[in-house]
């Protein structure tokens, strides 16, 4: 199976790339993957270095199987901001949509955060979920991950929130930008844990924010937290959070997942 690190050592946007064996979720390409494809595109397109990717959106419009084309290119670089729309292929069919925006940071008189980060053990208190599974998509061996507080998946749970410790079993050598989303979206849907029995989801958008200027050590363990704010119609509308191993807020997002439970 091939670690992150190798998988984007043989990414070449200009050409096809065949979806790894271990880097699915049923039948598509793991969304964190493609995410970070889109990013890792955009970072290799033609002009001057981009600044830190400062937040993006992707849209899952179809299934990603086989074999991906990604096609970036920049829309508009002004002074600071730098804007990058990604096309994801497989076969004749869009099977995504990426907006990023990369920014430099730049002096301001204004900081605060205001989102607290859970008050959790730390990784090696926190009961690891890395049992080999059937349940499990193929994607998951890639991580190392802990869970640190919240329901647990297709529990019928009346809180439906996940807080797991994740970090990569082999991201040396990528850009922290690509590593980050790859780990992001690594969580099952949170409203997975009032599942009373297992059903398929599928995200439709994930809208991130990169809090942080710089990423210090994307290699290393992260919080990250899920929430269901609102469910209905087949759809839930969840929060997502993360911060680094020394507690700093890295990125925020939202999701719509579809469910079909």
């Amino acid at each position: 199976m091939a670690t992150l690190a190798e998988v984007l050592d043989s990414f070449d946007p200009n050409a096809q790339f065949a979806i790894p064996e271990g880097w699915t979720q049923g039948r598509t390409a793991y969304g964190g993957l493609t995410a970070a494809l889109a990013v890792a595109a955009a970072q290799q397109t033609d002009g001057g270095a981009l600044p830190p990717l400062r937040a993006a959106q992707f849209a899952f419009t179809a299934p990603a199987t086989e074999k991906l084309s990604v096609q970036a290119r920049r829309l508009r670089e002004g002074r600071s901001v730098t804007s990058v729309a990604v096309e994801s292929l497989s076969g004749n069919t869009v099977a995504a949509q990426s907006t990023l925006i990369f920014s430099a940071g730049r002096e301001s008189s204004v900081r605060h955060t205001m989102i607290t980060r859970p008050d959790v053990p730390a990784p090696e208190d926190s009961l690891s979920l890395d049992a080999p599974s059937t349940l499990q998509p193929s994607f998951a061996a890639n991580f190392e991950r802990r869970m640190a507080a919240g329901s647990i998946p297709v529990t019928n749970a009346e809180v439906p929130e996940l807080i797991w410790w994740v970090r990569h079993r082999d991201a040396r050598g990528v850009d922290p930008s690509v590593a980050l989303i790859a780990l992001g979206d690594s969580l099952p849907p949170a409203a997975m844990t009032a599942f009373s029995d297992w059903a398929p989801v599928s995200t439709v958008m994930w809208s991130v924010d990169v809090c942080a200027n710089t990423i210090d050590d994307a290699t290393g363990w992260f919080l990250l937290r899920s929430s269901s704010a609102v469910a209905e119609a087949g759809y839930s509308y969840q929060t997502m959070e993360a911060w680094d191993a020394d507690g700093r807020l890295v990125m925020t997002g939202t999701q719509t997942v579809a469910i079909f439970a």
